[in-house]
Parts: C-alpha cells; structure tokens; sequence
C-alpha cells in the first residue's frame, strides 16, 4: 500500500518560512491519516478521503479557500478516477459546495459521469450536499487587492491499494481572476488518471497541462512499458517544449512512487507505512 498527496505549488501562497511549515506539517498529517484509512479502505474510497481533508483546509486552493474569479464568484472542479473499472467521473465550475470531490464520487454510479455548472450543482442539492460557501477571508482580500496567485493551485492524491488497485483524485478552485466559465485540466484526463498500470495527479497551469496531455500521457507510457521515470522525463520533456508550467505525483502498479515539477516548489507528501516523502 502506497499514498501520494499534493497541495499544488508553494509559489501561490506568500512566500513564509511558516506557510512552508504549515504546509508541510498539513501534508504529512494528511498523507499519514490517508494512510490509516487506506489500509481497510479501497484506493478509490482513499483518494476522495484524503482530497476531502485537502478541500477542508484554508491553506490549499480547493474546496474551503478557493480562488475567486473575475466576476466575484467561485467555481471549483474535481474528479475522480477508477483504476480498477477505468471509469471516470467530475464536476466542472460547480458553485456553494463545501466539497466537490464527494460530489464526483457520487457521480460515478451514473452514466453521465462528468456534469458542469448548474447541472452539477442541481445534482448536488438532488444527492443531499446543501449549500456552502467556500469563501474565506483571505481570498476575500486578494480579490479586493488583485492579488493573482497565478493559477497553480490544486490538490491531489494517488493511492494504491491492498489489493493492487489504483486509483487518482484531484480538485481545485481554479486560477483566481479567470474569464467565467474557463475549465481547468483537473477534471479532464489531462490533469488525473489512472489504470491498472498507474495513476497521475497535477497541478499547475491548467492550459499547459490540457496542451501536454500530462496525466493521460504519463499513464500510457507506463502502460506501454516504460518505468514510470521514463515516462515522466518523457512527458516533462514535451511540457518543456511549450514552455509549459506543471508537477504530478504518481504510482504505478509495483508500488514506484514517482513525482516531478517543472518548476519548484510542488507541495506533496507520500507514505508507505513508515517513511515519508515530503517537498523541501
């Protein structure tokens, strides 16, 4: 059993020796308690349960201390995906959800798995999920301010399973500032996958890593053989190309933890049981 988490890049919040801290002790927390749960849980249950934890804490840009956009209001996306059924589920620019991860999960038992907007939202209140608002007084501010964080906040998270099943999620409260109705990558292929083989979570610039097909990419390159740091090198190497700005954590099916960034400083912590992995 393995668990990966990320909490987007540390660029997007003041740059504080005690944000950092705060970061890295929420991480660790997080992945260790994630960690617990996995080991009588399924890698798909593991990985809405840590990025709920994720979405419930001010210091990440998803769920609660989300960014707001330019027209005042704030849309969140997430996904879910199954590596053991290969199904997918999301919501896009969902609104006044406390956490848009559960509502992905609850999706998956549809046919229409990945729903947008008001339809998400409707959805939503039909499954039980009231109203929430997300806002916090510090996004508030950088709102008023125009204090843009530059959109590379996410968080995510990778499990793999006791029974060798894999499984990805990942939410995000989008860029801050950006034109109404913009989609991120993080409920789209691009941004989380998984299969049998592996699965990737990103964070980042959301355009680049549409553009580069990271996750997806990754993923089938393991699943075509490569090992998962040739599959990354492979894919970075490409992002590089358009000058692209992105980080993923993955785990493929043999239990390799693998997780890279274009640019420092992605926030993630890993653990196996007994030793952590853990940003610098």
């Amino acid at each position: 059993m393995k668990i990966i988490i990320h909490g987007g890049f540390f660029s997007e919040s003041e740059q504080s020796h005690k944000v950092k801290v705060a970061k890295q002790n929420s991480l660790k927390a997080i992945a260790k308690r994630s960690f617990e749960y996995l080991e009588k849980h399924s890698a798909a249950e593991t990985v809405v349960f840590a990025v709920k934890l994720l979405e419930d804490n001010e210091l990440y840009n998803a769920g609660t201390g989300s960014q707001i956009q330019s027209d005042g209001k704030i849309r969140m996306s997430a996904s879910l995906m199954n590596g053991e059924t290969q199904k997918f589920s999301g919501v896009i620019n969902i609104q006044n959800v406390k956490n848009p991860i559960e509502v992905a999960e609850v999706l998956m038992k549809e046919d229409d798995r990945v729903l947008g907007d008001n339809g998400a939202k409707i959805y939503a209140k039909k499954n039980g999920f009231s109203d929430y608002s997300t806002e916090t007084v510090q996004r508030r501010k950088e709102f008023e301010e125009k204090a843009k964080s530059g959109g590379k906040g996410t968080v995510g998270c990778v499990a793999l399973d006791q029974n060798g099943h894999l499984a990805a999620a990942t939410s995000t409260g989008g860029k801050g500032f950006e034109l109404e109705g913009r989609i991120s990558d993080s409920a789209t292929v691009a941004g989380n996958f998984a299969n049998q083989f592996c699965g990737v979570s990103c964070t980042g610039v959301g355009e680049d890593i549409v553009s580069n097909a990271t996750a997806a990419k990754i993923v089938i390159r393991v699943t075509d053989g490569m090992k998962i740091e040739e599959a990354f090198r492979k894919t970075f190497s490409e992002l590089k190309e358009i000058d692209g700005f992105a980080g993923a954590i993955s785990i493929d099916h043999q239990g390799n933890i693998f997780h890279q960034n274009s640019h420092p400083t992605m926030v993630f912590a890993s653990f196996d049981g007994k030793n952590f992995g853990v940003f610098e």
